[in-house]
């Protein structure tokens, strides 16, 4: 108790020394739990738009169908299969989809697409595909005309009303051929979607493929996108060896591959104002020893030992840095908060570009407990470590010299 009371106050002996020391730490800490919540909030939404594109966190695909995306590498529609998926308590939302190619023609042109079935409501929910109309009407589950995108729509210079024809191979090598009328245009932030999709109900998209109750993938909404890998293991034990699930790091892995590239910028940022900080401690504990060097010959002279100086010291250091640490966690917190409530909004021709690409124009934080926790952690071994350098002076003090003038 003794050592506390005296490290305390030998701290405020030199106020202006101890406050630089705790204003380093303090704004080191804020400084980095704020970029690293910027930087995941901001990955999180990216995510979180691309996903809502087309593609789901997770897909249950047959376990042969990503290899090799052909209608006979579809499996059975199955309400059981379904309920056992919705009971999962990450999953939101359930989407079941049958895809597969086809050549769609207008009156003069011809262009090959991506035919998706879907059921609009249950399609709804994970990718807002009705918000995405920009002319005619969203799709209902009895209906029998097309959803297209714009850029496929130019192309084959159609419309709304205006009628498609569309031709391809059906499940186990019969003809899918269709005639249909162009319900709605839809525009996709993707120039791919934008350019070679095409949405019918799912009941008529098996009619046309010859392949009835058939399906090549259940699209899945997650509540908690961080629990990804949870629910894929939990989800292939229950839907048994046949199924796979697909989860949107393999679906796209480019997008991993560019959150990974910034990431690492992000820990060389981190790396450099760790540096940064560490120089501010280790020039405070240098200005320490120089001003109390006298003052340690003269304990050592009149019988203090070492090994109880070192002890003080080590005190006094974790003292500073657990004080300084805290304060920046605690200032940290409403900054935060503040910054997940009220994300940074980009405006101007910079907004009108992430609005085109389909990506809100926002750059949003997130209160992430492991970052906090992470970032708070790491400053705090940087002034521990730090902290050992008194003690290694100490160590090789000697009292004659440290008390000359």
């Amino acid at each position: 108790m003794w050592l506390l009371k005296l490290a305390w106050k030998n701290m405020w002996r030199n106020r202006h020394r101890t406050i630089i020391a705790m204003a380093s730490i303090f704004f080191a800490v804020l400084l980095t739990v704020v970029t690293s919540s910027l930087q995941k909030g901001v990955f999180d939404n990216m995510v979180r738009n691309v996903v809502s594109f087309y593609s789901g966190y997770l897909q249950v695909q047959h376990r042969e169908y990503w290899d090799e995306r052909i209608l006979d590498n579809t499996f059975q529609q199955s309400d059981t299969l379904e309920d056992i998926i919705r009971g999962n308590r990450n999953v939101t939302a359930v989407a079941p989809r049958l895809e597969s190619f086809a050549l769609a023609s207008s009156e003069e042109l011809t262009k090959g697409c991506m035919v998706v079935g879907i059921r609009p409501e249950q399609e709804d929910q994970i990718t807002r595909l009705s918000a995405k109309v920009i002319a005619g009407k969203y799709l209902g589950d009895g209906d029998r005309g097309v959803l297209m995108g714009e850029g496929l729509a130019e192309r084959l210079r159609v419309n709304v009303n205006d009628t498609l024809v569309l031709l391809g191979q059906g499940y186990q090598g019969a003809t899918a051929a269709g005639k249909y009328a162009i319900q709605g245009v839809l525009k996709f932030g993707s120039p791919d979607l934008n350019n070679q999709f095409l949405f019918l109900s799912l009941q008529e998209a098996q009619r046309l493929y010859s392949a009835e109750q058939r399906l090549t993938s259940y699209v899945l909404g997650l509540n908690d996108p961080d629990r990804l890998g949870e629910a894929e293991s939990s989800l292939q034990a229950s839907v048994g060896t046949d199924l796979t699930m697909i989860t949107w790091e393999e679906m796209m892995p480019e997008m991993v591959q560019h959150i990974e590239t910034d990431q690492g910028s992000m820990l060389i940022i981190q790396g450099i104002l760790y540096v940064l900080v560490g120089l501010g401690i280790l020039g405070t504990l240098l200005m320490m020893m120089i001003e109390r060097k006298y003052e340690m010959g003269m304990l050592v002279a009149i019988g203090m030992k070492k090994f109880k100086l070192m002890q003080l010291m080590i005190v006094e250091s974790v003292a500073t840095v657990l004080t300084g640490c805290g304060l920046g966690l605690l200032a940290s917190f409403p900054v935060v908060y503040w910054l997940t409530e009220h994300p940074i909004r980009f405006t101007g021709e910079v907004g009108d570009v992430y609005e085109e690409f389909g990506f809100e124009p926002i750059f949003p934080a997130t209160l992430d407990p492991g970052i906090f926790i992470n970032q708070g952690l790491v400053v705090l071994g940087v002034g521990l470590l730090l902290s050992l350098y008194p003690i290694v002076r100490i160590a090789q003090l000697d009292p004659v010299e440290a008390m000359k003038k």
